[in-house]
């Protein structure tokens, strides 16, 4: 028998349980950031971020739609993940001093609009693992400009692209899904998630060549199926 049809259902359920464990993480987010607690508040967003990172393949792994189909995990993730991909880093894109009036509620509000129908769309994923248009990944995003701290019409350039991105054809990597170059892929993005923390700790900020590797990384993860893509239609 297969692990997922060896569990009993009250144990699957704990499954669900840990995926809306997401919501309270979100929440003490919320609450950091509106009291300008940043790293603070992007500590808990990368603690939602791992809970998300495991509560799907478990819920494969056991089978769970199938097994408690009362519940919808996918309708869980999807309320969680608006919350802490889009939501929550519109908040600090809106509320820290990254951009003035009224920029700061022209870009949020973009965000979370832009955000809201991408969640809706059920062409989201290519068949190679691969998201199509900007998979609002605005954690991310918003992260690595509050820790680069470029100009403020960078800012607003950046956040503009990447809302028009969202309808594009063009596709974003998933650093676990898409096999090729995933064996430069997955450290670079290690690698990102171990600058992203040195940022929390030295209060979002990253100095030198800490700053160029974050960077390079970011602009690596946020471009390398694009340039795929490209390759692809030039063969």
């Amino acid at each position: 028998m297969t692990p997922g049809k060896e569990a009993p259902e009250p144990v699957l359920f704990l499954i669900h349980i840990l995926t809306a464990s997401g919501a309270p993480i979100a929440l003490v987010a919320l609450l950091a950031g509106a009291q300008g607690r940043w790293s603070e508040m992007f500590a808990w967003l990368g603690l939602a971020f791992f809970v998300d990172g495991i509560d799907g393949p478990l819920a494969r792994r056991y089978n769970i739609a199938e097994r408690l189909p009362r519940w919808s995990g996918a309708s869980l993730d999807f309320v969680i993940d608006y919350a802490t991909y889009v939501f929550l880093p519109a908040f600090a894109l809106s509320w820290s001093l990254m951009l003035s009036q009224p920029w700061n509620w022209i870009c949020g509000g973009l965000v979370v609009f832009t955000g809201a129908l991408y969640f809706a769309d059920n062409g989201m994923k290519t068949p190679d693992g691969s998201f199509k248009g900007f998979p609002a990944g605005w954690n991310m995003a918003v992260f690595g400009l509050m820790v680069l701290s470029p100009s403020e019409g960078f800012t607003i350039a950046f956040v503009l692209l990447c809302c028009a991105l969202t309808f594009a054809p063009v596709r974003f990597v998933h650093p676990v899904r898409v096999r090729r170059w995933r064996v430069l892929t997955l450290p670079v993005t290690l690698l990102w998630m171990g600058l992203a923390a040195l940022a929390i700790l030295n209060d979002m900020s990253l100095d030198g060549v800490y700053a160029l590797i974050f960077t390079a990384a970011s602009l690596y993860l946020f471009s390398v199926s694009a340039v795929q893509q490209l390759l692809d239609r030039v063969d």
